[in-house]
């Protein structure tokens, strides 16, 4: 059972779902994540965009074409391979 000081630590407050990532979260992650390739058009998509609309799936169990319009493109979270339909993220 949650205490009062758990409750309010895991609070979502002031993100659009529940499965959003904090600040804190990002910057933990952060270091993980794959720089943007050398040499190429500068990346004009937020990987914490792209993280937010996987861990809601993950979240609700929705199918990759029910993504709220609120998140990026489907074809852009799920890798643009054109094969949306496979269940991973990777394409």
């Amino acid at each position: 059972m949650l205490t009062d000081f758990a409750r309010r630590q895991y609070q979502r407050l002031g993100h659009r779902y529940a499965s959003d990532l904090t600040d804190e979260e990002v910057a933990l992650i952060s270091p993980m994540l794959p720089p943007a390739k050398a040499g190429g058009r500068r990346r004009t998509t937020a990987l914490r965009e792209v993280l937010n609309a996987i861990l809601y799936l993950l979240r609700t169990g929705c199918q990759w074409r029910m993504l709220p319009e609120g998140f990026l493109p489907r074809s852009t979270v799920s890798g643009g391979s054109g094969n949306s339909g496979s269940g991973s993220a990777s394409g």
